[in-house]
């Protein structure tokens, strides 16, 4: 009769050989991805035309103490945008994660520091994507070769 350590090694191969890494790397992306253009999406209406109550919610909400408003909504929504799309494909993941990483820490640090549970969790993912890539389902992949 096998362990209960035996058991359980097997089932964590199962699960290695169920969940590549080039498939988490996968998820990882897509998911940050969507959660930061989800969010430029509610900033924008057609293609990129930044609304009005953008620009009142960078005035307001989300002032930051470095960077005037106007300035804060073009970088921020333009941003949420690009670097949402690279993760997407996997190309240049690296500098589109650290990116949305700094991001990250100034929404936690100068606009809802009470986020952090949140804002952990997105760090996660992007901290992974800087350490690791986007894996072998990228275009990073692709420029490597």
């Amino acid at each position: 009769m096998p362990s209960l350590i035996s058991l359980y090694r097997r089932a964590g191969a199962w699960a290695g050989r169920l969940m590549p890494d080039a498939l988490l790397l996968l998820i990882a992306r897509l998911g940050i991805a969507a959660i930061f253009f989800l969010s430029g999406r509610t900033k924008v209406e057609g293609v990129l035309t930044i609304t009005d109550s953008t620009y009142a919610l960078f005035s307001s909400e989300y002032a930051l103490p470095f960077l005037a408003p106007e300035t804060a909504a073009y970088v921020t929504t333009y941003s949420e945008h690009l670097f949402p799309i690279l993760l997407a494909l996997g190309l240049f993941t690296r500098p589109a994660a650290a990116a949305l990483l700094v991001m990250t820490a100034v929404i936690e640090i100068f606009v809802y520091p009470d986020a952090w549970a949140t804002h952990l969790s997105w760090a996660g993912l992007l901290l992974l994507l800087i350490a690791r890539g986007g894996g072998a389902w990228s275009l990073d992949r692709l420029l490597d070769r």
